[in-house]
């Protein structure tokens, strides 16, 4: 079924930190890319970040990078994004998927999408 199921999201106060899971369910993750995205009421989706299929190389869009941080566990078949300083402006539904060559430039060609989880983040 190529099932992402998101984890994690909450309500966090400005300053705080959630860390997010993506679990992989009829297939494993070791031969694919996993990028997070999120989308805000009233705006389009957009690339978060993303890891190789082996991990060793990550990416994050400017607004987080140095505050969020991506990782995988291949044993355990899940992907994380440590997300830390949280902002207002990080509020938002956030999604995980799967891109079958285990490459991340442009957030492109992700092939498999999770259901999403929310992220409030407000005082």
């Amino acid at each position: 079924q190529l099932r992402l199921v998101e984890s994690g999201g909450g309500l966090v106060q400005p300053g705080g930190s959630l860390r997010l899971s993506c679990a992989a369910s009829g297939f494993t993750l070791d031969a694919y890319a996993i990028g997070w995205f999120r989308q805000a009421p009233g705006k389009e989706r957009e690339g978060v970040s993303c890891i190789s299929s082996s991990g060793g190389s990550t990416y994050y869009a400017d607004s987080v990078k140095g505050r969020f941080t991506i990782s995988r566990d291949n044993a355990k078949n899940t992907v994380y994004l440590q997300m830390n300083s949280l902002k207002s402006e990080d509020t938002a539904v956030y999604y995980c998927a799967a891109r079958t060559l285990g490459v991340c430039a442009g957030f492109r060609g992700f092939d498999s999408w999770g259901q999403g989880t929310q992220v409030t983040v407000s005082s």
